[in-house]
């Protein structure tokens, strides 16, 4: 398995509940599609992996479409994922992007100046997380989406882990698979009312080259100060 400049050949959420759902969590080297509805923990469960890697020595990049800088780092924070230090120290690089172009051709440039971008890394930072690819989906034609994740499977085949999140309307069946088949990793997150209680759902679609088997389902509410907590289906009926 390809390891990590650190040696780490892991990326972890930081929690072992979670980790073990997963299969032990994401291998170094993984191309990773996260897609989900709008408020179902795509970020949060984003920025667990970027601590993971962080607190694992590993460094990483975080483009974000939602977010500041300033208003990333205090919403880890709130979550109990400080990310100052690493920030500080030149370990983490955010960079907010501005990605809400409708025209076809600007958003093929986009994709490929943001591959360009990834490229440009120092191979230290081994984590690359694209929170999130919907802009540039939902106004992009086939070609240009498969080719930018076919992009990104080839820094990943020279170790480097891309964590791409897209809302789960900006594909349509057909192209879902077709991207699907390039990654290595699938994580859906949904939605669910659940006795009395509306509950947020990871489902670990596949993992390749996963420690241990995959395919769980994972119930889990985001609390402030802790960050993702599963709940048993049985509690969250009650």
């Amino acid at each position: 398995m390809t390891t990590s400049p650190q040696g780490s050949s892991i990326i972890s959420t930081g929690s072992n509940e979670i980790d073990k759902k997963m299969g032990g969590g994401i291998p170094v080297g993984s191309l990773v599609l996260l897609e989900g509805q709008s408020d179902a923990g795509k970020s949060v469960l984003c920025q667990h992996f970027s601590h993971g890697a962080l607190s694992a020595k590993m460094s990483a990049v975080y483009y974000t479409t939602e977010n500041t800088v300033k208003s990333l780092v205090s919403q880890m924070s709130s979550l109990n994922l400080d990310i100052t230090d690493y920030f500080l120290c030149d370990r983490l690089r955010i960079y907010p992007l501005d990605i809400a172009s409708s025209d076809q051709a600007d958003t093929g440039r986009a994709f490929q100046l943001l591959i360009d971008h990834l490229d440009s890394l120092p191979t230290r930072f081994s984590l690359a997380v694209i929170d999130s690819l919907t802009g540039l989906v939902a106004n992009s034609d086939d070609h240009a989406i498969i080719e930018f994740f076919a992009a990104c499977k080839r820094l990943c085949d020279d170790g480097r882990t891309v964590l791409a999140v897209v809302h789960s309307y900006a594909f349509d069946d057909r192209m879902l698979i077709r991207v699907r088949s390039l990654c290595d990793a699938h994580l859906v997150m949904k939605m669910e009312q659940v006795g009395e209680r509306l509950v947020k759902i990871l489902e670990v679609a596949k993992v390749r080259n996963a420690d241990q088997s995959t395919g769980n389902i994972i119930s889990f509410d985001v609390e402030p100060g802790m960050g993702m907590k599963i709940i048993p289906i049985s509690k969250a009926k009650a």
